[in-house]
């Protein structure tokens, strides 16, 4: 049979191959295993697999050796299901093929990995131990690939432990599942304990290191990596070169990249796009469309992966003409972009522009067959707030039989999150569950959806069975908690990992202090405070503003000043925020002083600056203030809305300008909510207007809304004009639609301690009697100040305001000790 062996590598097509198959038949040589096997595997090279697999069918006897070749055909055209599926067929049947054969285990491995199922994986990995192959320290390699590819890192490193052969490969295939699941950090610990054991590294090896230390950003570690291949003579090697451009610019060190770089002599496609997507990497967008020019002038080829980082570049420098002549380009190079995910690059540049018709377009011409084509157009409605758009595409994609995988996934669910739409992202969820995806990216995706639609528990059951939870799923959970006003629940959490050292970031910390903000728990956000600045976390904007907020929600307006006016840089959002903290303790004149101050630091105020300075007025029911700002509003270009109008309305209606917000609220094309008529109502009831009652009653008939504010206010100006026929009708009414009056409640901080009643509650009556005794002496006090305070049953908390500040410091003294029995002289 050996003399049969050059001329199978003399077969070049399939014809010839077909003749030989034909020969050996007719010789009866074509039994011989060895023939066989060479037969299919012929096949399967020239792309016949039918024809491989029925060479195996319709052998005689064929042996394990043949059926493992079979397998690795199927898996060199990556037909990882058949796979899969050739395996379990034959175990079913208790077939002798799948018994001692320790080398067809890496190819089923390999295909379990290609199809994502770990259920599976698990399955062959149990056969593995009771074959008795668990010491085979190929198949560990193989099984520790496995489940690095399906992100299971403990089982990884549980199958590194347990091999008794730890050689090259095995350790560099630990080393690339920290790094491929976004673990870095721990894949240079592996280095480091695999460099101990006086392993040396080879230039596989030397591609994972290097891309750990970019995705690390640490540039000494960098520039040793880089030291110990110069040492070693691996930078020759042109993977490992490419390597090392990424590796420093990820470290942001776009000098070393260019040194690298202008050290090779003869630059490859894949030398010139490592340069180029540095310097978009880095911002330096123009030099990257210079190196680009640059590459086309040495005639070297570029291929897609050049292209996609050129059209970003143009998207970047809004260079809409150049990037339409890339695009020109791309078509006369007759670049596939279905196949070269050059598509959805295309489509991002044109979405850059709002030209969304052009994208698709693009979906139309390349996305019938590319999920990736789709799952862009996807994110791009997403991201553009198009969300019901984006819904349906992603039904649509589903209609062609393409299956949606992680990116589709989430960015539908944020589709759903942000539309409001609970039944599209149950549906979602249920055919996340169905297709058994563990992907964290989905898991915290659909946790935010919950949390969005108001449904925290679902989201909190999916956050509680995610065994390995990465800082992102810590902070969406907490997010959602703060969001929907569980803020206790949301400190817990944070404590949770506090206490744990569980690694906290600014996102961490903004989630906490909004959460502290929500409750007005003023000692807990100082608390946080103090940790946010000993653990060198960097405070931006965002979580500035936050402070500010949660110091002013919680009566400590000093504090919020202070934290205000130590910004170095203010945004819009700051500004907003601190008119904000003015008005809600009733000092207009500062809010309107800071309003001018931003102004005049050329800050152009925008919608919610507006509500904020209409909201101060309405607190301190200045009306000439209020008409003035509400008319300011239209010299900046901002159209009011529905809470601008709510805003206005209140400050006439109590001030007992009725019929002027009448006229406003007539004067206005807009759909007017139930808050406005409720702010009318309510003037009409101090006012004494019953007059207009039945007006507004008729309108608010008109509008859905599931808030009972407005019903019950209604019910009770009739119960107390004692018409109680039409009382009982509004409150027939509510009941009718399932609406529930929400009871009222307060809360006050004492000692450190929140503690929140209701109105008519029994059930905490010694935090009652303790409350009390605090006002009596808080009422005493005052009084001895100077002070004119009447408690009248009034309960003063962190959120009872103080225009004199020595009753203001005051309270913040007799909060701190009350429990001690003592009032400070």
């Amino acid at each position: 049979m050996t003399l049969y062996m050059p001329l199978f590598r003399s077969c070049f097509t399939l014809r010839s191959l077909t003749q030989l198959h034909s020969h050996l038949v007719v010789t009866g040589l074509h039994t011989d295993p060895l023939a066989s096997t060479k037969l299919l595997e012929s096949y399967a090279q020239m792309g016949s697999l039918p024809s491989s697999r029925l060479v195996f069918e319709t052998h005689p006897s064929p042996d394990s050796f043949m059926f493992g070749v079979l397998i690795k055909c199927y898996l060199w055209h990556q037909l990882f299901h058949q796979v899969v599926s050739l395996y379990n067929h034959h175990i079913q049947k208790g077939s002798h093929l799948i018994q001692n054969c320790t080398f067809l285990y890496p190819s089923v491995l390999k295909a379990v990995s290609g199809v994502g199922d770990l259920v599976m994986g698990r399955k062959v990995h149990g056969r593995i131990v009771r074959s008795g192959f668990g010491n085979d320290h190929v198949i560990g390699t193989s099984l520790l690939s496995m489940y690095g590819e399906l992100g299971c890192l403990n089982d990884a490193r549980n199958v590194f432990d347990e091999m008794h052969v730890r050689d090259l490969v095995s350790w560099s295939s630990v080393i690339a599942c920290y790094v491929e699941n976004g673990r870095p950090q721990q894949g240079l610990e592996m280095l480091h304990w695999m460099v101990s054991e006086r392993i040396e590294l080879d230039s596989v090896t030397m591609l994972s290191v290097a891309e750990a230390c970019g995705k690390v950003g640490c540039l000494k570690l960098a520039k040793s990596v880089h030291g110990y291949g110069i040492r070693k003579e691996m930078v020759g090697d042109a993977s490992l070169r490419n390597a090392l451009i990424v590796m420093y610019s990820q470290c942001s060190y776009l000098s070393g990249a260019k040194g690298v770089f202008e050290s090779v002599g003869d630059r490859s496609i894949s030398c010139w796009t490592s340069m180029i997507s540095s310097c978009y990497q880095n911002g330096c967008f123009e030099e990257a469309m210079d190196a680009f020019r640059k590459m086309q002038e040495s005639e070297v080829e570029v291929n897609a992966v050049t292209m996609i980082s050129v059209l970003s570049c143009c998207a970047r420098l809004g260079w809409l003409k150049e990037g339409m002549s890339v695009h020109s380009f791309i078509l006369r190079r007759e670049m596939n972009g279905a196949d070269l995910d050059i598509g959805p690059a295309l489509m991002d540049f044109y979405a850059a522009f709002w030209k969304i018709s052009s994208c698709e377009k693009l979906l139309h011409l390349i996305g019938n067959s590319s999920v990736v084509s789709w799952n862009t157009l996807i994110s791009i409605y997403a991201q553009e707030g198009l969300n019901k758009e984006a819904m349906v595409l992603f039904a649509r994609m589903l209609e062609k039989g393409l299956m949606p995988d992680t990116f589709s996934l989430a960015s539908s669910t944020s589709a759903s999150a942000d539309a409001g739409s609970i039944l599209f992202g149950q549906q979602i969820h249920g055919h996340v569950m169905k297709r058994g995806f563990r992907d964290e990216f989905v898991q915290n995706s659909l946790m935010d959806m919950y949390s969005k639609c108001g449904f925290v528990d679902l989201a909190y059951t999916i956050f509680d069975k995610i065994r390995e939870k990465s800082i992102v799923t810590w902070n969406c959970m907490i997010s959602g908690f703060s969001q929907n006003g569980i803020s206790v629940e949301a400190l817990k959490l944070f404590d949770e990992m506090y206490f744990n050292c569980i690694d906290i970031n600014e996102v961490t910390f903004l989630s906490a202090i909004q959460a502290c903000s929500n409750s007005g728990y003023l000692e807990k956000g100082k608390w946080i405070h103090h940790k946010l600045i000993v653990s060198g976390v960097q405070r931006d904007l965002y979580i500035d503003s936050a402070l500010v907020d949660m110091y002013a929600k919680s009566g400590d307006l000093l504090t919020a000043k202070g934290v205000f006016d130590s910004m170095a840089e203010k945004s819009v959002v700051s500004w907003s925020v601190m008119i904000a903290a003015y008005g809600i303790h009733g000092h207009i004149t500062s809010a309107t002083t800071l309003f001018t101050k931003m102004v005049e630091s050329h800050i152009k105020p925008n919608g919610v600056t507006f509500l904020n300075i209409l909201s101060a007025c309405r607190h301190a029911g200045s009306v000439e203030e209020g008409k003035f700002y509400f008319d300011l509003m239209r010299d900046y270009g901002i159209v009011p809305n529905a809470e601008h109008f709510a805003s206005i309305v209140d400050l006439l209606s109590r001030a007992g300008d009725i019929d002027g917000a009448y006229e406003i609220i007539k004067s206005t094309c807009l759909p007017i909510d139930a808050s406005t008529w409720s702010a009318l109502l309510n003037g009409c009831r101090i006012h004494g207007r019953m007059d207009l009652i039945k007006n507004i009653h008729k309108e608010l008939r008109e509008i859905r809304t599931d808030d009972t504010g407005h019903y019950t206010l209604l019910s009770n100006i009739y119960a107390e004009g004692g018409n109680w026929y039409e009382s009982r009708k509004v409150r027939s009414r509510m009941e009718g639609l399932g609406l529930k009056k929400v009871p009222g409640f307060s809360s006050i901080e004492i000692d450190k301690k929140i503690y929140r009643f209701g109105a008519g509650d029994t059930s905490s009556e010694w935090q009652m009697k303790e409350i009390y005794m605090f006002l009596q002496n808080f009422q005493s006090l005052a009084q001895e100040q100077g002070c004119d305070v009447e408690c009248h049953g009034t309960m003063f908390g962190p959120s009872m305001f103080f225009e004199d500040h020595r009753a203001y410091n005051l309270q913040r003294e007799t909060r701190s000790c009350i429990l001690n029995k003592s009032i400070p002289s």
